[in-house]
C-alpha cells in the first residue's frame, strides 16, 4: 500500500506537462505586468507589487498535488475495504474498464468444492472407483482434487499409490493406480487414450454438467470405470455483483477450464449471456488479447496458478486474496476477502478517484485562471483595486488546501 502511495497515476502526466508549460508563461506573465504598469502610468512600487503578486498566487502546488493526493487518499481507503492497489496506474486503469472476464472455481465459486456422487458402471465396485480417483488426485492441487480426497477419507475407500503421475492441462490427468494405468477427466482424454465411452456414460456426465456439478470420467486398465461428481457453490453474493457491474455499464464474461455443461448452468444461475468454456491457461491469455485488439479496456480476474497468464496480459488484474501467490503477484488490485462484492468495491474507489483527480485538477487549473488576471491587476482600471503580495500567499496556500481537503472526501 505505501508503495501504491507513492506510485504514479497515468493522468498526472497531463499535470506534468502543463507544469512544464506553466511556469515559463508565468515568469513572462509577471514580467508584461510589470512592463504594462509602468507604459501605462502605474509608479514602479504597483508595477513591482503586480509582477510579485503574479509570481506568488501562481505556485503551480495545487497541480502537483492534484493526483498524488488523490491516489494516496484512495489507496489507504481501499486497504480498510479489503481492496488492495499496487499501483496507480491499475487504479485509473479500472475506472476506464468496460469488460471484465472472471473465472469461475474460486472467483465466482466458493472454490472449496465437495465430492457428491461416485457412480460406477455396471459390474465394478463403487468403493474401487472412489479408490482410483482418490490416488490420482493426492498428486493434484486443484481444488476438486482436494474434494475427492477428503471425500475418499471420509467414506473409508481404500488407499491405493498412484505412480508416473502427469497432469494433462484442461483434460484431466493420468497415472499407475495397482500397476495399471489409470485417468481420470473429461470425454476428449478417455478419447485421446482410445478408451470407449458410451453413450450412457456421456448422457450421465451432460445430466451432471447441467445440474452445475463437475462429472469427472474415471478409467482404469484402458476401460471406463465410472463418473465420480462434484459440486463447488456459488458464493454468497455474486449475483448481486455481477448484477452492479452490468449496471455500471461493464460486460462481464466468465472463462473457465470447466465442461460446458457446467460452466453454463453456473453461467445461467448467475445471469451471465457470455460462458467460454473447456479454456486452458493459454486460451485465457488468447482471450484477453483478443477483447484488447477489438478497442476493449479489458479486467480480469481470477484466482489461481493457471490464471496468472491471464491476470498479467489485461489491462487490470484482480486476484482473490484467498487464491496462489502467483495470482497475486499478477494483478494489480487484491481483494483480500477474494469475494466478487470487492470487485464493485474497487470498481467504485477506482472511478471515484478518477474523478476525484479530475475535480482537484480543475480547482488547480480554475484557480489560475482567476486568480492570474486578478494579481496581474486587470480589476485596477475599474475598481483601483490591487491584490497585495500577502493576500497572494494567502491564497495560494488556500488553493493547495482546498485540493487537499477535496482529495479527503475519497475518505
Amino acid at each position: 500500500v505505501g508503495k501504491a502511495q507513492r506510485s504514479r497515476a497515468p493522468i498526472q502526466d497531463l499535470a506534468d506537462r502543463v507544469a512544464a508549460w506553466f511556469v515559463p508563461a508565468v515568469v513572462v506573465i509577471a514580467i508584461g505586468a510589470f512592463v504594462a504598469w509602468l507604459v501605462f502610468g502605474g509608479d514602479l512600487g504597483e508595477a513591482v507589487i503586480a509582477a510579485i503578486s503574479v509570481l506568488i498566487i501562481a505556485c503551480p502546488c495545487a497541480l502537483g498535488l492534484a493526483t498524488p493526493m488523490s491516489v494516496m487518499v484512495a489507496t489507504g481507503r481501499g486497504a480498510h475495504a479489503g481492496v488492495l492497489v499496487k499501483d496507480a496506474k491499475a487504479l485509473e486503469a479500472f475506472a476506464r474498464v468496460d469488460t471484465l472476464v472472471v473465472d469461475k472455481t474460486g472467483t465466482l465459486t466458493e472454490g472449496r468444492p465437495t465430492l457428491e456422487q461416485v457412480i460406477p458402471v455396471r459390474g465394478v465396485d463403487e468403493g474401487f472407483v472412489l479408490s482410483v480417483a482418490a490416488a490420482l488426485e493426492k498428486h493434484s492441487e486443484h481444488p476438486i482434487a482436494h474434494a475427492v480426497v477428503k471425500g475418499a477419507e471420509a467414506r473409508g475407500a481404500s488407499d491405493y499409490l498412484a505412480e508416473g503421475f502427469t497432469s494433462l492441462t484442461a483434460r484431466g490427468i493420468r497415472g499407475d493406480v495397482g500397476a495399471k494405468p489409470a485417468l481420470m477427466g473429461n470425454i476428449r482424454l478417455l478419447q485421446e487414450q482410445g478408451i470407449a465411452v458410451d453413450d450412457k456414460l456421456a448422457e450421465l456426465v451432460q445430466q451432471q454438467a447441467a445440474a452445475g456439478k463437475t462429472a469427472i470420467l474415471v478409467a482404469h486398465d484402458g476401460a471406463a470405470i465410472g463418473v465420480v461428481t462434484v459440486a463447488d457453490p456459488i458464493k454468497a453474493g455474486a449475483r448481486e455483483a455481477i448484477a452492479s457491474l452490468r449496471a455500471d455499464g461493464v460486460a462481464v464474461v466468465m472463462a473457465t477450464g470447466d465442461a460446458r455443461g457446467t460452466a453454463e448452468a453456473v453461467g445461467r444461475d448467475l445471469g451471465l449471456s457470455e460462458v467460454r468454456a473447456g479454456m486452458t491457461p493459454e486460451d485465457k491469455h488468447t482471450l484477453i488479447g483478443e477483447l484488447k485488439r477489438q478497442g476493449r479496456a479489458v479486467a480480469f480476474a481470477g484466482d489461481g496458478v493457471n490464471d496468472a497468464p491471464a491476470l498479467a496480459a489485461a489491462d487490470v488484474g484482480v486476484a482473490m486474496g484467498t487464491g496462489a501467490d502467483v495470482a497475486i503477484e499478477s494483478a494489480g488490485i487484491t481483494l483480500l476477502k477474494g469475494d466478487l462484492a470487492g470487485i464493485v468495491k474497487a470498481r467504485r474507489l477506482a472511478k471515484a478517484t478518477l474523478q476525484n483527480i479530475k475535480q482537484n485538477l480543475w480547482l488547480a487549473f480554475g484557480y489560475n485562471a482567476v486568480c492570474i488576471p486578478l494579481a496581474a491587476g486587470v480589476l485596477y482600471p475599474l475598481t483601483g483595486w490591487l491584490l497585495s503580495p500577502m493576500i497572494a500567499a494567502a491564497a495560494m496556500s488556500l488553493s493547495s488546501v482546498s485540493v487537499i481537503a477535496n482529495a479527503l472526501r475519497l475518505n
